[in-house]
């Protein structure tokens, strides 16, 4: 099954800076493309650094007190290379955008730089991007969800019901044995769009030759 991945919702368009951007170019910049951060790159267009408004707030007045003998002509003014937050945290586009939120997450940032194999920057994706995977049309998971049931578990159309609203997922119906439960649970999880999953699930204990009478106490709902 196809998974929604970075270089679906990145944009290739990308407001960066070089080393030796001033520190109050790059804050025109941020101010005029409203964004939160820029991607700091070197000659070969590798990602160096980010600098985030916060890089610029935390750091930049430190800079300029610390040398307060250098004005006029000496002076000189902090930089993107001076204040940029390095080793720059970054995606690369194959990567799913479920990696990609997680790893937003944990490092409690807005924006990331995608790149090469060679980290040379080709996009940028936001917190905003990535939201775009939890508005799949509720259809689109319902079709995902059976295509898991029916080529992946092999369960027969007819055996659970799939209902989709606002990306919960509830199953309701029988599985032919408990142990395919957590598979198919793990793999509906995982489909881009899902917020949660509520299984209404019985399942056999997947001996064929049983009888109904058999099966039917043998049965464990979930």
């Amino acid at each position: 099954m196809n998974r929604i991945k970075v270089a679906d919702l990145m944009s290739d368009e990308v407001v960066s800076a070089a080393p030796g951007t001033a520190v109050k170019d790059i804050v025109r910049l941020l101010a005029q493309y409203d964004i939160s951060g820029i991607p700091v790159l070197d000659d070969e267009d590798r990602v160096v650094g980010v600098v985030s408004q916060t890089d610029v707030l935390a750091r930049a007045a430190p800079l300029r007190a610390e040398d307060p003998g250098r004005n006029g002509d000496g002076e000189r003014p902090p930089t993107a290379g001076t204040i940029m937050s390095s080793p720059a945290v970054t995606v690369r586009a194959e990567e799913t955008a479920a990696d990609a939120a997680r790893l937003m997450t944990r490092r409690g940032i807005e924006r990331l730089p995608v790149v090469d194999v060679e980290d040379r920057l080709v996009g940028i994706v936001t917190r905003r991007d990535l939201l775009r995977m939890f508005l799949r049309p509720d259809s689109e998971i319902r079709r995902r969800v059976r295509e898991v049931l029916e080529d992946v578990l092999d369960v027969p159309a007819g055996d659970v019901e799939v209902h989709v609203v606002d990306g919960i997922v509830t199953l309701e119906g029988r599985l032919p044995d408990r142990s395919r439960l957590p598979v198919l649970l793990g793999l509906v999880e995982r489909i881009d769009g899902v917020v949660a999953v509520a299984p209404r699930l019985t399942a056999g204990s997947g001996d064929a030759q049983g009888s109904g009478d058999d099966r039917s106490r043998q049965a464990m709902p979930w």
